[in-house]
């Protein structure tokens, strides 16, 4: 048989797939082949570098556990769950553009530290006592059009003041609850004000962020996953608008339509009418959900 040379290998490799009966993971895989075999040329890999890719492949792998993703992590912070995430948005835009209503809000990153199965609390209780700042979120979930999301699940998620996400200290889940929207689609609960903080650097994707020269931080933020039956599932953030790092979130999830104002007020009656005896802050948000086809 002919001997194969540098430039034929990709093809040889996606000839070997003729008989492959998945059409969309022919696809991809083909696709995938061609661009890996693309970049080894393009960049003339050796040996040696090949082999650290692979040891460091590994070694991202073993740093995974039950309550750590590290594979989730390398797709954050070299901007390939946001591009997913962002094609994904594109395809439901060109499905809505021949319809009338409200651009649907931005979705962005899940991120590493998504814990199911948080405690259902009721409208209004508090999942942030004894930490930060007390806030109050607060605002409304409708469709495109308008119309209310009547027990739409909210689970919500963030960091504690020290920028700790609950399964980064132990076994116990704070700071994280799953909510339902009354009948007219309000939501309404007590957190914390979210701090900026650094995304795990004690692994295999810390040390290649360092070689970089990039920093590890992400502004503050609370995680927000919106699920209503006949609805398309949202998952986001709500940005805090004075956080530092807003311009240079390590996993590129910053959109400017989910920066929010995280205004400020003294000791005295809440929005909802709680007392409160010291400041505290409100974050106001309404959220606009993709109707299912």
């Amino acid at each position: 048989m002919p001997q194969l040379e540098a430039s034929d290998f990709a093809q040889a490799v996606v000839a070997r797939m003729a008989d492959c009966s998945d059409d969309r993971f022919k696809q991809i895989m083909a696709s995938l082949v061609k661009h890996a075999h693309a970049f080894i040329r393009e960049v003339d890999l050796s040996p040696d570098e090949w082999m650290a890719g692979i040891q460091f492949l590994t070694a991202t792998g073993q740093k995974c556990d039950e309550r750590r993703q590290e594979f989730i992590l390398l797709s954050d912070t070299l901007g390939v769950s946001m591009l997913v995430v962002a094609l994904e948005q594109a395809r439901g835009a060109r499905a809505l553009a021949d319809q009338p209503g409200e651009k649907p809000t931005e979705a962005t990153v899940q991120g590493p530290f998504f814990w199911p199965g948080a405690p259902k609390r009721e409208l209004g209780d508090d999942i942030g006592e004894g930490h930060g700042e007390p806030t109050l979120y607060h605002g409304r979930v409708t469709d495109t059009f308008g119309k209310p999301v009547a027990h739409c699940e909210l689970d919500v998620w963030s960091g504690d003041d020290e920028g700790f996400y609950d399964m980064q200290k132990g076994d116990q889940m704070q700071l994280r609850a799953q909510f339902r929207t009354d009948a007219q689609g309000n939501y309404r609960f007590w957190s914390i004000k979210p701090s900026f903080y650094p995304v795990p650097g004690d692994g295999p994707v810390g040390a290649m962020l360092e070689k970089m020269g990039r920093h590890l931080n992400r502004p503050g933020h609370m995680h927000m996953m919106l699920k209503a039956p006949g609805h398309a599932r949202l998952v986001t953030h709500l940005f805090v608008k004075d956080s530092p790092y807003l311009e240079s979130d390590a996993v590129f999830g910053v959109r400017n339509s989910l920066v929010v104002e995280f205004p400020k007020h003294q000791p005295g009656r809440a929005p909802d009418g709680r007392e409160m005896t010291k400041p505290y802050y409100t974050a106001k948000y309404d959220f606009r959900l993709v109707p299912s086809a």
